[in-house]
C-alpha cells in the first residue's frame, strides 16, 4: 500500500509540474504576443506621424479631377492601392469612393483614379518619395464639389474644386 502512494504522490507532482509548465509558457507566449502587438502599433503610429501629403491645382475638367499630390512628409508613400478618394457630389451631397488602378487604358469608366504623370521619379520608382509629387486622375460620373485623398496608413488631404 505505501508504493501505491508514493506512485500516486510521484504521478501527482508530476501532474503539477506539467501545468505549471503550461501555465508558465502560455503566459510567457502572451506576453511576447502583446509586446510584438504594441511595438507594431507604436511603428505605425510613428509612420503616421512623419506622413504628410498636400494636393494643389486642382482642376475639374468637366466631371474628371486632376490635380498634383505632393508628399511633405518624411515617409515614403507608395501603397497606392490601399489609398482611397473620396469624393463629394453638389448635387446630392453623396460621397463615392474611388480605387487606384495602375492601367487607366481599361478603366476610362468612373470609378477610378490612376497617376498620369510621376515626373522624375528616379531615386525609388514607382514610389512617393519626400519631396516629390505625382499628377493624378479622378474619372467620375458626378459634378463633384470637394475630395478627399486618403492614404493607406490614414493620413489624409483634401481640396475643394
Amino acid at each position: 500500500m505505501a508504493v501505491a502512494d508514493l506512485i500516486g504522490a510521484a504521478v501527482g507532482v508530476l501532474l503539477l509540474v506539467l501545468v505549471a509548465y503550461v501555465l508558465v509558457g502560455s503566459t510567457l507566449s502572451t506576453a511576447e504576443i502583446v509586446s510584438n502587438a504594441q511595438k507594431d502599433l507604436t511603428l505605425q503610429n510613428e509612420a503616421r506621424l512623419h506622413t504628410d501629403l498636400i494636393i494643389y491645382d486642382p482642376v475639374l475638367d468637366g466631371t474628371n479631377i486632376s490635380c498634383y499630390m505632393n508628399n511633405t512628409g518624411n515617409e515614403i508613400i507608395g501603397d497606392f492601392q490601399h489609398m482611397d478618394i473620396l469624393v463629394k457630389d453638389a448635387s446630392t451631397n453623396d460621397y463615392s469612393l474611388y480605387t487606384y488602378v495602375k492601367d487607366p487604358a481599361p478603366y476610362q469608366a468612373p470609378g477610378y483614379w490612376t497617376i498620369v504623370d510621376r515626373g522624375r521619379d528616379d531615386i525609388h520608382p514607382y514610389l512617393l518619395d519626400p519631396g516629390e509629387s505625382y499628377h493624378i486622375n479622378i474619372v467620375t460620373s458626378i459634378t463633384p464639389t470637394w475630395f478627399q485623398i486618403t492614404t493607406s496608413n490614414g493620413v489624409y488631404s483634401s481640396a475643394y474644386l
